[in-house]
């Protein structure tokens, strides 16, 4: 880190100080230094509040920065500035970027990629879920990182199905590095730190507060060339990342869905409103300029893939595949409805599914309701 990250961190986080108004001081100061350096009567015509001002006169802000550059040091994490080389560029150019970021892992490869934001609803579908993993698959196979907010649905499907495709992917988190938020993302959170990074703008012990999530929205937008709304009500916080991608002049994908479905007004709207309806990754990747589409990984389905693929249902015992052809991938079907459909007794149900499960073909959701795995 630059010798001056104490100076920066310092003025973030001093009282009054938000990513507009420190462009405001340093447009006058230059550096953040300089502006703990000023006297009162150098303050005058910069149209901060008396508080704001004595609090950087009374340099405040060094003592929460001391302490947050030695967690930074004692669990393996950094702070950027926005004068840093290594800044993320699309985050630097729209209106209210943070001019510190705090992140763990390894955001530098990740940025090499062109980058796109999948989001979506907490309380998502199976549909949505299916929708949103194998996107963000199919993206980070071709060598597009996916970011989004480590929040629950639909944000962990696109973490998930990065992961799932060893890809890159960036969760941009709503508190400070040493939370989880939510706790049972914490497993996910460290494995993202092996295919990309955890980045906040929020220093540590910063809680999950709800006004913090519509601010880091922009982040998310803000770090990327588009961004992907799989599912969200009309009122969902991923609409709120979607007018931010517009307002940023970044590109806005929607997912389409049900019409009888709450989860699918905000993405239909989003079409009719402008967005690009998109069905696969290539209705994504076909918005970037030709150069960036000529620097995607090319990966094809080899004839070797499809032998392999149907070698895979032929390892299926009768009643496995039998059960597999009754199960689908976006609406759950009771076992129940199984054991009647498929006719066979429920010893042989129970262990068909068992195996069909050992074997990853399947996923149990709770109420014994099961769903076809991508």
């Amino acid at each position: 880190m630059r010798d001056d990250v104490r100076d920066w961190i310092a003025l973030s986080l001093t009282r009054g100080i938000g990513p507009m108004t420190a462009q405001k001081v340093l447009k006058r100061f230059g550096f953040p230094g300089a502006v703990f350096r000023a006297n009162r009567q150098q303050f005058e015509g910069v149209g901060l509040p008396e508080d704001t001002r004595e609090a950087i006169l009374n340099q405040e802000g060094y003592r929460e920065a001391d302490a947050q550059l030695l967690w930074l040091q004692q669990h393996g994490a950094s702070a950027i500035t926005i004068q840093d080389a290594e800044y993320p560029l699309h985050l630097r150019e729209i209106p209210d970027p943070p001019i510190v970021l705090y992140f763990k892992g390894d955001l530098t490869s990740a940025l090499e990629q062109p980058c796109v934001a999948i989001v979506g609803a907490r309380h998502c579908s199976t549909y949505g879920q299916n929708a949103a993993t194998r996107l963000a698959r199919d993206l980070t196979t071709h060598g597009v990182t996916v970011v989004s907010g480590l929040a629950r649905g639909i944000d962990t499907a696109a973490h998930q199905g990065a992961i799932e495709a060893r890809g890159s992917t960036i969760a941009v988190m709503g508190t400070g590095l040493d939370e989880r938020y939510p706790k049972e993302n914490s497993k996910l959170a460290e494995t993202i730190l092996d295919y990309g990074a955890l980045v906040t703008e929020f220093p540590v012990q910063k809680p999950p507060l709800p006004q913090n999530f519509p601010y880091r929205n922009r982040i998310i937008s803000g770090l990327c060339r588009g961004v992907v709304v799989v599912e969200a009500s009309e009122r969902s916080g991923s609409l709120i990342t979607a007018r931010m991608a517009m307002e940023q002049n970044r590109e806005v994908f929607a997912v389409p869905g049900n019409i009888t479905s709450a989860k699918s007004i905000g993405p239909n709207r989003l079409i009719q409103d402008g967005a690009k309806l998109v069905l696969d990754w290539q209705d994504v990747v076909a918005e970037f300029s030709y150069d960036l589409q000529r620097q995607l990984r090319q990966v094809d389905e080899t004839p070797g893939d499809l032998i392999k693929a149907r070698a895979d249902l032929a390892s299926l015992t009768e009643d496995e595949r039998q059960l597999f052809g009754l199960i689908g991938l976006d609406e759950p079907v009771h076992i129940d409805v199984l054991l009647v459909q498929s006719k066979l007794n429920q010893p042989r149900l129970v262990n068909a599914l068992f195996q069909l499960e050992l074997k990853d073909r399947i996923h149990q959701l709770p109420g014994k309701l099961y769903v076809r795995k991508l």
